[in-house]
């Protein structure tokens, strides 16, 4: 066997989400061959990739097939988190993808959604900031236990900078971490706006493979203030399946795809989509419709990126301080998963077939 082999087999190895073969798209690295055996690295575009073991299967198999039947093949994977930023990377400049979690209207689990989302994405091995951008409603202090906490300064190039909680392996900021619970946020829009700036510019996240921005409902001052300050690199809207959800969930459909704007939607993704009570697990009960997010996909031709069911452990678990993906509940964590496998493919193909992602212009 020869390294020249090995390759010409794995050329016939597809990246199931970019539509091209491993060898092409550079994806093959580290090859070492000592007799019979023989063995690769193969660089996935996200740590979280649910794809490698399907590639680690048919990587062998090629190389069985069309190399040597009796080959002993070791695959290895590591990580190279694409990105697709155009900016000068001043801000935020370690960070590879900047994701804003959105939904039309209150109440539908956004903030639920960008938790798990976050956490699943840690669980896969990325390293992941959650940053609470819902300036009037922060959540992430009472979802993640830390009500009370107040994040550290430290000296950044001699800039103070502040430095984000950390919390079940990921990094969290919020006003809700700097401003006493018991007070409302009584903030005219620009105040509004420069918070949102400040957590992007005197935090340190650091290095950071996925920055998750759960934003506040609606679309507003503050949406185009994060959209003008930093690249994003897409959106994922939430929505629950009744009528009124939709409706709203349509005009930041419609508020992302302005020319002006133009930044790319990852996906919808449907929550409270039914609910199944723990003695009666066959059975599913709509109790807001059934699969207005899905239909909603349909129409405006948007990847739909799954449902979250109605759970009591969900609720219970954002009370307490204990999100779903760090609870007990399999059937509700395997939910977040199976969503969190559909949003990093999407991200990676957006990254690879669409255009850079760049800070927009609206006066």
């Amino acid at each position: 066997m020869t390294e020249a082999d090995i390759l010409r087999a794995l050329s016939n190895v597809q990246e199931p989400d970019l539509g091209k073969d491993l060898v092409t798209l550079n994806m093959v690295k580290d090859i070492l061959i000592n007799g019979k055996e023989v063995s690769f690295t193969i660089v996935l575009t996200t740590p979280a990739c649910p794809m490698k073991d399907m590639m680690s299967r048919a990587s062998e198999n090629a190389v069985k097939l069309l190399v040597d039947k009796e080959a002993i093949v070791t695959v290895n994977f590591t990580s190279n988190t694409s990105s697709n930023r155009k900016d000068s990377k001043q801000i935020l400049a370690g960070v590879k993808n900047i994701i804003a979690v959105v939904s039309g209207k209150g109440g539908v689990g956004k903030s639920t959604v960008a938790a798990n989302l976050a956490l699943s994405l840690a669980e896969g091995g990325a390293s992941v900031g959650l940053m609470d951008a819902d300036i009037y409603g922060p959540s992430v202090p009472i979802m993640f236990g830390v009500r009370g906490e107040r994040p550290m300064m430290r000296d950044v190039d001699g800039k103070g900078m502040i430095v984000p909680l950390n919390k079940f392996g990921i990094k969290l900021m919020s006003i809700g971490l700097l401003v006493d619970e018991k007070n409302a946020v009584v903030w005219r829009g620009p105040m509004a706006s420069s918070a949102i700036k400040q957590f992007v510019t005197d935090v340190d996240w650091g290095n950071l493979d996925y920055l998750i921005i759960d934003m506040p409902p609606g679309t507003g001052d503050i949406h185009l203030t994060l959209m003008q300050t930093v690249p994003v690199t897409g959106v994922v809207i939430v929505t629950t399946p009744q009528s009124v959800a939709l409706a709203d969930a349509k005009k930041g459909i419609a508020m992302f795809g302005q020319a002006q704007i133009s930044v790319p939607i990852i996906g919808l993704i449907e929550n409270m989509a039914f609910f199944t009570p723990a003695e009666l697990p066959e059975n599913k009960y709509y109790l807001f419709g059934k699969e207005g997010g899905k239909r909603l996909a349909d129409e405006y031709d948007l990847q739909f990126l799954g449902q979250i069911p109605l759970v009591q452990s969900i609720r219970e678990g954002g009370d307490e301080g204990v999100p779903a993906m760090v609870g007990t509940d399999e059937v509700t964590k395997k939910s977040f998963r199976e969503i969190t496998s559909s949003t990093v493919r999407n991200i990676a193909m957006r990254n690879a077939n669409l255009p850079q992602t760049k800070l927009i212009d609206v006066s």
